[in-house]
């Protein structure tokens, strides 16, 4: 229970809290309350804030959601906001409603099912669905909606906020009731400014009012807590309201959205509503048994969504449905209305052909999902300093089968523009026995270009210092490859990956290979090398959470790190393939959070080919530069970002470590008091050993935004300043 998070299909992020009722009467002359210094009061609602966080141990309730989108200004820029739903043609209001079950268990885990919704916007129960994804709420968190935000009530909120006694007012009970306004010490995106009640002897809050913005929303939120009906229901949230504000690239659009909670029951302290076992397993698969309930989801009529309403329709709502209703209806009678024209007024053909060019495309089924980006995105490009611009493109097939058996079929394409090279893959994946995550996988696709191991026995006779790949001539080689592997759980967070892989390696400027006499050099010289290679991965993360939904096992996450072992033998002769080779790889990485908003990734491995015969190529599956746009939680922490690309095939061996510091106000708050866009800083330091490096540094500062990520980084080489560079990439509506 740490934060109210509230994604509109992706549109924005929308933060709703409740709205405050009408204060109580104003203390009678002679009845003074007792004066209680702003600073004790805020001392005493911060130090029993833990307590009040973890007091309620599991609790079941009824959630009502209505949300009002208003378009008050569009243009076709619209359609590149991720999973927007479909506008339509004149509609400029759109309403949904849905009820849901919600079970919360501990370690903060929110199991929710809707059991019916109602909309003037199609696929409403994805619109809904969106919503309850990120609904987490409690109000003595550290941070509200899911870290993106620091709470007034958090351990540290004294180095953030400044507070003051407004007013203070009697509630139902004669208890008094301090209201406490919180400033931002600084102007940033991550403070907001409001106001909390807070009651006097138990430091409850009661009430909470607050507003922020980013670079694209404002908002206003409320929240008041819940009734004693159950006790300590009063920690809980009881209902919320959200006014909100979009704009971004000429688009407006307002937002009001209200959630009102019924509690069924409320685990209390002492009461052992947990099992034994359950304390004592990584098996969570209790907290998610609304996920595991097969009943229907209905998509409700009127009548029968009036009997589940706990807050009335206005009158401008309920005309919203009568306009969508008599839409529908006359749409019904008239079948023409929706066939295409390329030349009549509606342009139907085109207007679609420009929806598949800019937006985002979902096709769902039960059985069955397709989604694929816009063919024009600016959010899949990226910029690195070393690598220049690439863009990327992903298609995702998923097709279900019975006992939670699936079929998936991936697609990417992608093109580096400062290298001029086109990159593509097809992967595709068979999860045959979900319980245990036993799986069928065929990757198909050309990797980076490469070159022979020729070229190392070149750089052997070059000093460390003088190394400058610029001046050797490298034959480069395309590089195509399938795997085909097996995975399969054999034991909670032990996976065991065999399979075989098959690489074909052509040159790109073919040497012209002549026959002199009797001679044939054609064994010698080739443009064409193949490999055949069988492969064994074992990933090893102790103390896996997971939880199952009917037979398909569902991993969460660990407070260990995980461990990887990858051996690969290639067979010289086999289906005539020319190499041979063995490769060994070590992987161990982990997040660890530090506290609050604070986070460590550390990432640390080794490599080696042994065995080789003849020409080989070096091509590491853990050490591998990717040339396509990577997001700020992909690879960003976890690589060398300015290293050139030349050097992770330059040697047999490799020894490297990379380490990622996260939090907020790091170094920009310190030299610049206005700078509200950064969320998060990031400080980066990597070291590597290879041959010719001993060893290879970079040092790297990032600053995360709502709209994109950016680093700076600097490398040292033999002790020596070699480089320094930018990663850059879009990141709008992906947090």
């Amino acid at each position: 229970m740490r934060h109210l998070f509230i994604s509109i299909t992706g549109i924005f992020l929308i933060h709703c809290q409740f709205t405050k009722g009408n204060p109580k009467d104003s203390l009678p002359p002679d009845s003074m309350p007792p004066h209680i210094p702003v600073e004790v009061i805020m001392d005493k609602t911060i130090g029993t804030a833990p307590v009040h966080r973890n007091i309620i141990e599991e609790y079941t309730a009824n959630m009502y959601t209505k949300g009002r989108i208003n378009i008050r200004k569009s243009n076709l820029l619209i359609n590149y906001i991720p999973s927007m739903f479909k506008l339509k043609k004149g509609v400029r209001e759109y309403i949904t409603e849905s009820y849901s079950e919600l079970h919360y268990t501990p370690p903060g885990i929110f199991d929710r099912r809707i059991r019916a919704s109602l909309g003037t916007i199609d696929k409403t129960k994805n619109f809904n669905e969106s919503i309850l994804d990120f609904f987490d709420v409690n109000v003595y968190s550290n941070s509200v909606f899911d870290v993106k935000l620091i709470s007034p009530v958090s351990s540290n909120a004294k180095k953030y906020y400044a507070y003051r006694t407004d007013s203070v007012h009697r509630d139902e009970n004669g208890r008094y009731l301090y209201y406490i306004s919180f400033m931002p010490r600084l102007n940033s995106y991550q403070l907001i400014e409001g106001y909390m009640a807070v009651c006097d002897s138990t430091w409850i809050i009661r009430e909470l009012k607050f507003s922020g913005k980013s670079e694209y929303l404002n908002y206003t939120n409320h929240l008041q807590m819940g009734h004693d009906s159950y006790g300590q229901a009063r920690l809980l949230p009881g209902r919320f309201d959200s006014e909100t504000s979009f704009h971004l690239l000429g688009n407006v659009i307002d937002g009001h959205f209200t959630i009102d909670m019924d509690y069924k029951s409320v685990g209390l302290p002492g009461n052992d509503t947990l099992p034994q076992s359950r304390k004592s397993s990584y098996d969570l698969t209790r907290s998610f048994t609304l996920r595991n309930d097969t009943s229907p989801y209905l998509r409700s009529d009127s009548n029968y969504f009036a009997k589940l309403r706990p807050i009335p329709l206005s009158e401008d709502e309920k005309s919203m449905y009568e306009k969508y209703y008599g839409e529908k209806e006359k749409n019904q009678e008239s079948p023409d209305t929706n066939k295409y024209s390329i030349n009549g007024k509606r342009g139907l053909f085109w207007g679609n052909v420009g929806d598949f060019l800019i937006s985002s495309y979902s096709v769902n089924s039960p059985q069955q999902k397709v989604r694929f980006s816009p063919l024009i995105n600016p959010f899949l490009i990226s910029y690195s300093g070393g690598g220049g611009f690439s863009y990327r493109q992903d298609i995702r097939y998923q097709r279900l089968f019975g006992n939670n058996r699936r079929f998936a079929l991936s697609p990417m394409i992608g093109y580096n523009f400062s290298y001029k090279e086109f990159y593509w893959r097809v992967p595709v994946e068979l999860e045959y026995l979900p319980a245990k995550r036993g799986s069928l996988s065929l990757r198909v696709g050309n990797g980076n270009r490469i070159y022979s191991s020729d070229i190392m026995n070149e750089l052997k006779q070059i000093p460390d210092n003088n190394i400058d790949f610029d001046s050797i001539h490298i034959e480069y080689f395309r590089n195509f490859y399938i795997d085909l592997t097996h995975s399969i759980e054999v034991l909670n967070g032990l996976t065991v990956d065999g399979g075989i892989s098959i690489y074909r390696r052509s040159a790109i400027d073919k040497p012209e290979i002549k026959k002199t006499g009797d001679s044939d050099y054609t064994d010698i010289i080739r443009n064409i090398y193949t490999g055949f290679a069988p492969r064994l991965k074992i990933s090893w993360t102790p103390g896996q959470y997971y939880y199952r939904v009917e037979n398909k096992k569902i991993n969460l996450s660990s407070r260990w790190p995980t461990f990887s072992f990858d051996y690969e033998r290639g067979i010289k002769g086999v289906f005539n393939s020319t190499g041979k080779f063995e490769r060994l790889e070590f992987d161990m990485q982990q997040t660890i959070p530090l506290g609050f908003l604070h986070n460590i990734y550390y990432r640390a491995g080794a490599g080696k080919f042994t065995d080789q015969g003849q020409m080989y190529f070096v091509d590491f599956r853990n050490f591998a530069k990717n040339n396509l746009p990577s997001g700020w939680n992909d690879d960003i922490g976890g690589t060398f970002q300015i290293l050139d690309r030349r050097w992770y095939n330059a040697s047999r061996e490799y020894m490297r470590a990379n380490i990622t510091y996260e939090a907020p106000f790091i170094i920009i708050p310190h030299l610049f008091k206005r700078v509200p866009n950064a969320l998060n800083e990031r400080i980066y330091f990597g070291i590597l050993t290879m041959s010719h490096l001993n060893p290879y540094m970079e040092f790297g500062y990032g600053i995360g935004t709502h709209i994109f990520d950016s680093g700076l980084f600097i490398s040292n080489k033999n002790g020596k300043f070699h480089s320094a560079g930018i990663k850059l990439t879009i990141e709008l509506f992906n947090r």
